[in-house]
């Protein structure tokens, strides 16, 4: 029964993907077996926002089971959105508050989560990143803006 459970758990510890490029990492403790913990910077597009990339750093568990995917990561995350070219909207407007990345941080119950947030009044974009798991959350965020240049206006339904 366990041997039908591995390629199960493999198979969702790499779900959730969402569009993000590795950037690159820094180890912080040495793992004897398996993989070091680290800290992770990943870049993901805004797929509404043409010209906005946003840049999320997190610990990555290691060990036995980092490797396997069964680790739990921890909850704290960086985020920093910038201006990467120049900003357009594809399609429709945008919603006044949308999710656009998601990543599994554990094996089912916890994700790590980037919210878009439209400030129209400010004429700018806010992304908040935190994570969630099915029972209880974390209060732990970080937040960021990208101001959009002048005669750029954002459509919100």
């Amino acid at each position: 029964m366990k041997r039908c459970l591995l390629p199960v758990a493999l198979l969702l510890a790499s779900c959730g993907k969402a569009g993000s490029e590795p950037i690159g990492e820094v180890d912080t403790v040495f793992k004897l077996l398996g993989p070091d913990h680290k800290i992770v910077v990943e870049a993901f597009d805004d797929p509404k926002v043409a010209g906005v990339t946003c840049y999320v750093s997190r610990a990555r568990t290691g060990g036995i089971k980092g490797a396997l995917g069964l680790a739990e990561d921890k909850s704290e995350a960086s985020i920093a959105c910038r201006q990467t070219g120049p900003v357009s909207f594809t399609g429709a407007p945008l919603e006044k508050q949308e999710e656009v990345f998601t990543e599994r941080i554990s094996l089912v119950f916890k994700k790590l989560r980037v919210v878009r947030m439209v400030d129209t009044r400010r004429n700018a974009l806010v992304y908040l990143t935190y994570s969630d798991r099915v029972i209880e959350g974390s209060p732990q965020n970080s937040v960021t803006a990208v101001a959009l240049p002048a005669g750029v206006t954002v459509r919100v339904k």
